[in-house]
């Protein structure tokens, strides 16, 4: 079956050898995604701007592999702080209000870099 894989040049991307995105058959699989652009945090220290952020990131990797958000059934969110939660919420929101993914939110301890209050995965069954 093809492979199909985007990259964002992500420093880590090679480092640990993953991609932002692979499609294979009619599901496409989204890495975590950070609010990092260019070795710089988008949004430091608001969690509603990595949030959008973030969806963004994800919504480029998804018309990438021909797909849209539209298609997106799952989304996973790691969040430093859940005590924040109505602000990264008001932002999946933003995104997919009428879509309305199956998701979770889950608290970890820290991200990759200590400026990243947000972590998304996000997965989609596309029609071939």
């Amino acid at each position: 079956m093809t492979r199909q894989r985007v990259f964002t040049g992500s420093p880590w991307e090679p480092v640990v050898g993953y991609c932002r995105a692979v499609r294979v058959g009619d599901r496409i699989e989204v890495a975590g995604t950070t609010a990092m652009k260019d070795g710089e945090i988008v949004g430091d220290g608001d969690p509603y701007e990595q949030t959008k952020f973030v969806l963004q990131t994800i919504e480029k990797a998804l018309r990438e592999l021909g797909a849209e958000l539209s298609d997106v059934v799952r989304t996973r969110m790691f969040v430093t702080d859940i005590s924040r939660w109505e602000e990264i919420g008001r932002a999946h929101g933003e995104f997919f209000r009428e879509i309305q993914p199956a998701a979770s939110m889950i608290e970890v301890k820290a991200l990759i870099d200590p400026r990243l209050l947000v972590e998304i995965e996000a997965e989609a069954i596309v029609e071939k």
